[in-house]
């Protein structure tokens, strides 16, 4: 299948790379960035803009950082809606706005070609090793011919509902995602103030009730002092004001939510919107003037 593939960065580059492995050809925008050089060759061709890419692709894959990004690879000068017509179908990858996601659709679907919203959550070693959560939103008969693409890329995928659900489904993961950091944080900031070996917490508590993947791999982070972005702070602090935004046309209370945020804004205060989000313990360090890695 001919794929455009605009937006390769952290997560996109080895979500690329298994779509290439897969044997299928990729087209890749230079608008913003020269594409990766590794991704270039018989089945990876460069073009320069969306608009180029979607004209070649049957199928045109965005996976950028926010809202505004995808509405300027799509509708903005030589966007990529400029060479869509029937048959076509855009998969959305990122993270952005449930609510701007069903403006999205209508637009594309002006055009003629098909839409999926199809976020994404296992963070940068689920990209590598092609085991993505893909929540997707969309007709089901675009979601079944797309679906060999998914299972490329990830394991648990899941057609949700209609056009925008996937986002919302993603903008529950990420608060599930950040309240779960911020209890591991605190209990390893507590444990450790206390005196215990953090390192051995940890290891204790992974066999009990409280073991989960944040602890498994974020608490090793924690304690190792490991920061380098898997999933950066940012980009998290984006998806909870999305959460946050939306609970307020909701009329629904996220206290929980909200705290997890004010500590990420405390890390982004101390240098660290570039950090890991498992970077959220250092926020607690700070208020707890207490390192749990004795730095």
């Amino acid at each position: 299948m001919k794929i455009g593939f605009i937006g390769t960065g952290i997560m996109g580059k080895p979500m690329a790379q298994n779509l290439q492995k897969a044997g299928h050809t990729l087209y890749f925008s230079e608008h913003y960035n020269k594409a990766p050089e590794e991704l270039l060759g018989d089945n990876g061709i460069a073009l320069a803009n969306p608009k180029a890419v979607a004209e070649a692709a049957d199928v045109i894959i965005t996976m950028v950082p926010n809202t505004p990004q995808v509405e300027a690879v799509l509708f903005g000068e030589n966007g990529a809606a400029l060479g869509l017509s029937a048959g076509k179908v855009v998969v959305d990858m990122s993270s952005i706005s449930p609510i701007a996601t069903k403006e999205i659709a209508k637009r594309v679907n002006e055009t003629g070609a098909d839409f999926l919203d199809a976020p994404v959550s296992g963070g940068e070693v689920g990209a590598i090793n092609a085991t993505l959560t893909i929540m997707v939103g969309g007709e089901q008969a675009v979601f079944d011919k797309i679906k060999p693409l998914f299972d490329i890329m990830g394991k648990n995928i899941t057609l949700v509902g209609g056009n925008g659900d996937g986002q919302t489904t993603k903008v529950a993961n990420q608060i599930i995602v950040a309240l779960n950091i911020e209890a591991v944080a605190e209990a390893l900031v507590f444990a450790s103030k206390a005196g215990a070996d953090p390192a051995k917490v940890r290891e204790a508590l992974m066999g009990g009730f409280a073991s989960s993947k944040i602890l498994e791999v974020h608490g090793e982070r924690m304690v190792k002092g490991t920061f380098d972005p898997g999933f950066r702070i940012a980009l998290h602090q984006k998806d909870l004001n999305l959460a946050l935004s939306g609970a307020r046309e909701l009329g629904v209370s996220l206290p929980n939510t909200a705290g997890a945020q004010e500590l990420f804004n405390t890390c982004n205060a101390l240098g660290g919107a570039g950090w890991d989000h498992s970077g959220m313990v250092k926020a607690l360090e700070h208020l707890a003037n207490h390192n749990i890695r004795g730095e």
